[in-house]
C-alpha cells in the first residue's frame, strides 16, 4: 500500500493506542485527503490527549466511541487495526467480505518504510534483544531508530529515516499475524505459550491456539527474500528443519546459543538476548571491539529484571559474608510463568516473591516447582489467578506459613520487608496480568519502584 492509495479514502482507526494515533498524527501531517474515524471502546475522557500535533484541525476526525465502536466496519474503504484487535472477529469477516481493506500501522510501516528493518521477535527478551541491537548500532555511528511494541510508535521516525539508516523493531504476534512482507533481518528470541486467553478487557489480544500463535510469529521470516538474515535461538527444536531449506533457497540462517561478553545484564536468559544482538550487528558490520563496549555499557531495561534499590541492613553479629543489603528488582514485565521461571533462576540468593494478579490461563505447575527451590517467602498479589497459583506452590510443597496474600502494593513490600534479610533478594516477578489491580504492567512496576524508594535505609539504583 502506498500514501496515495489512501487519498479520497473513508478509514476507520480501529482501537486509539500508541501505534494508532501515531499513524493519525502521521497521516494529518502529510495532508492527505482523506476521511478518518476513531473507532474506539473508550470515550475521550479515557483516551486523553493522545495527538500531539497541535497545528492540525482536530475536527477534520470523526469519532466512533463506546459500546459500538466496531460495528459496520464495511462502511470504511480501509481500516487500521490495533495490534490485538481478533482477525477472526465477526465485525472483521463482515468487512472483508464487504470490499474493505484490513491493515495496520505495521503493515502500512513496512509497506512505505525507507530503510533497511531489523525485526525482532519471540515470546520474550525482544524488547531487551531489540534494544542491545540499537545500542550497539548508535555507538558504531550508524543511523538507528528503535520502535514498536517496546513503545516507542513507528511511525514517530518514520519521517527522519534515510535509505542507509536501520530501523529497529519489537514486533509482538499481533503486529505480526497479518504481515505479507518480512524484514532484512529477522531475530527470533524463543517461543514458549503465551497470548491465549484475553491480556486486558480493553484490548482483546489472544490467539486461538498454539498454532495460530506460531503461526503468527513465523511471517517475522515467511516473506524474507534472497539475501535477507534470520537469527534464531538454537534451543527452537521446530527450526531445524527450515535451516536446510533457507540455505538453499532465500537467505541466511544463524544459530545463537549464550554469549561470554562482559555485561550488567543479571540472568543467563541475557546472554542468549546478548547473543543474538551480536550476531546482528556483526552482519550489519560493526567492529568486534565496537560491540563488545556496546554491550559492557547497556544497561537492562525498565520493568525487566531491573535493580531497583537496595535496603541498608543494620549490622548484626549474625550476618557474615552476604552483604549488609537486601536488592530490588522490578519484573512487572513477566506476566507469564516462563520469563518468572527465567527471573527465579537468575538469582542463587534466597528470594522473596511477589507475584500474582490477574488470569491469562497459564499453567503455574512448572513455576511453583521453581519456587519451591529459590523462594523463602511468597506474596501473592490479589487476582483471579492468585488462587490457582497459591494451589501449585501448596501441591510444590512450599510452607503455607510462608504465603501470605496482598491487596495493594504497599502492603506486598511491606510484607516482603519483614521476610528479607541481608544478603536476599526481593523480586517482583508476577507471573500474571495486571488489570483488576492496576492499569497495567506499567503501572504495577511504577508503584512497586515508588514503595521500595519509600522504605527506610534504601539506595535507590539509576
Amino acid at each position: 500500500m502506498k500514501l496515495s492509495d489512501l487519498k479520497n479514502k473513508k478509514i476507520a482507526i480501529l482501537g486509539f493506542g500508541i501505534e494508532n494515533s501515531a499513524l493519525v498524527e502521521f497521516l494529518l501531517s502529510k495532508k492527505i485527503n482523506c476521511d478518518i474515524t476513531i473507532c474506539d471502546n473508550r470515550n475521550k475522557k479515557e483516551l486523553g490527549d493522545r495527538l500531539t500535533v497541535k497545528t492540525q484541525n482536530l475536527a477534520s476526525l470523526r469519532w466512533r466511541l463506546g459500546k459500538n465502536y466496531d460495528k459496520n466496519l464495511k462502511d470504511f474503504d480501509i481500516v487500521f487495526r490495533v495490534a490485538g484487535y481478533p482477525l477472526f472477529s465477526s465485525e472483521i469477516k463482515k468487512a472483508v467480505k464487504s470490499g474493505t481493506i484490513i491493515s495496520s500501522p505495521t503493515r502500512l510501516f513496512f509497506d512505505i518504510c525507507p530503510s533497511k528493518i531489523i525485526g525482532v521477535t519471540g515470546t520474550n527478551g525482544k524488547g531487551t534483544t531489540s534494544s542491545i541491537i540499537y545500542h550497539i548500532l548508535k555507538k558504531s555511528g550508524k543511523g538507528a531508530y528503535l520502535g514498536g511494541n517496546i513503545g516507542n510508535p513507528m511511525f514517530g521516525f518514520l519521517g527522519k529515516l534515510k535509505k542507509n539508516d536501520w530501523a529497529v523493531l519489537e514486533l509482538s504476534s499481533f503486529q505480526l499475524e497479518d504481515l505479507d512482507k518480512s524484514p532484512r533481518i529477522a531475530v527470533i528470541t524463543n517461543f514458549t505459550q503465551d497470548h491465549l486467553a484475553p491480556a486486558n478487557p480493553v484490548n482483546p489480544n489472544y490467539h486461538k491456539s498454539m498454532k495460530d500463535y506460531w503461526d503468527a510469529k513465523m511471517n517475522i521470516v515467511k516473506w524474507q527474500k534472497r539475501g535477507d538474515a534470520a537469527i534464531i535461538n538454537s534451543k527452537i527444536a521446530r527450526f531445524k528443519d527450515l535451516k536446510i531449506q533457507r540455505l538453499k533457497d532465500l537467505g541466511e540462517v544463524v544459530y545463537f546459543a549464550k554469549s561470554d561478553l562482559s555485561s550488567k545484564l543479571a540472568g543467563e536468559h541475557n546472554k542468549e538476548n546478548i547473543a543474538a544482538a551480536v550476531e546482528v550487528a556483526r552482519l550489519v558490520g560493526v567492529k568486534k571491539d565496537v560491540i563488545e563496549k556496546a554491550v559492557k555499557s547497556f544497561k537492562s531495561l525498565e520493568h525487566r529484571l531491573e535493580l531497583v534499590g537496595k535496603i541498608k541492613i543494620p549490622p548484626t553479629p549474625l550476618i557474615k559474608g552476604v552483604g549488609r543489603f537486601v536488592k530490588y528488582y522490578n519484573d512487572t514485565f513477566a506476566t507469564t510463568p516462563e520469563p518468572a521461571i527465567t527471573a527465579l533462576n537468575s538469582f542463587k540468593a534466597p528470594v522473596v516473591l511477589i507475584a500474582g494478579g490477574a488470569d491469562k490461563g497459564s499453567d503455574f505447575k512448572e513455576l511453583a516447582k521453581v519456587i519451591k527451590k529459590t523462594v523463602k517467602y511468597v506474596i501473592l498479589l490479589n487476582g483471579k489467578a492468585t488462587p490457582r497459583l497459591k494451589k501449585e506452590i501448596l501441591k510444590a510443597g512450599f510452607f503455607g506459613k510462608n504465603i501470605k496474600v496482598a491487596y495493594n502494593m504497599k502492603e506486598a513490600v511491606g510484607i516482603a520487608k519483614k521476610n528479607a534479610v541481608a544478603g536476599d533478594i526481593v523480586l517482583l516477578s508476577p507471573a500474571c496480568a495486571s488489570f483488576g489491580m492496576f492499569n497495567n504492567y506499567k503501572e504495577r512496576g511504577r508503584m512497586f519502584k515508588d514503595e521500595v524508594s519509600k522504605q527506610e535505609n534504601t539506595k535507590t539504583i539509576k
